[in-house]
């Protein structure tokens, strides 16, 4: 029987072992000792089950009698698990500029734009820049700000409420959790 492209991320199983002596583990975990590679196939086709080659590198190498179908399975199911968490906690952040004369339509675009964004479960931060003499009226900026908010109030809460930096008044918006 010949192999075509065995993936690197397999294991080798049954007759694609190339060993004469295996080092054999039953199904359960116990140690059933050294035996030929036509013993431990026999061994493992009685239990029902497969001889996956668990390290290729041990002398003698070390094969365990499993379900190997039940095994990747289970492999691909953590790895799926994994990239779950991972991308979770990879959530990005969207900076939206907005001016304290912004136009109408100019603040509806950008609402219904972080409204998908904050749709998908990321972050939103929303900020203005105070020019010359805008400067002397923040509190319009805070006003353009909590306006945003209240126009996102169904898909967000505000995490970090208005505050000045320098020239710039930030805000951070959250997803909120569906129930």
């Amino acid at each position: 029987m010949s192999y075509i492209a065995i993936k690197e991320k397999d294991l080798f199983i049954n007759e694609q072992i190339r060993a004469k002596e295996v080092m054999v583990i039953g199904p359960n975990g116990e140690q059933l000792g050294i035996k030929s590679l036509k013993d431990a196939l026999t061994l493992a086709s009685y239990a029902g089950f497969d001889l996956v080659l668990i390290s290729p590198n041990a002398t003698p190498q070390v094969c365990k009698i499993m379900d190997y179908s039940k095994f990747k399975y289970e492999n691909k199911k953590k790895q799926k698990e994994n990239l779950k968490k991972q991308r979770e906690s990879n959530l990005e952040m969207k900076e939206y500029r907005l001016s304290v004369s912004i136009d109408v339509h100019d603040f509806n675009t950008r609402v219904n734009n972080s409204r998908k964004y904050l749709e998908k479960g990321h972050r939103i931060k929303v900020t203005i820049r105070f020019k010359g003499r805008e400067l002397a009226h923040t509190e319009l900026g805070a006003d353009v700000l909590m306006r945003f908010a209240t126009a996102l109030e169904e898909v967000a809460s505000i995490e970090q409420k208005p505050a000045m930096d320098g020239r710039f008044m930030t805000m951070i918006l959250m997803p909120k959790k569906e129930k």
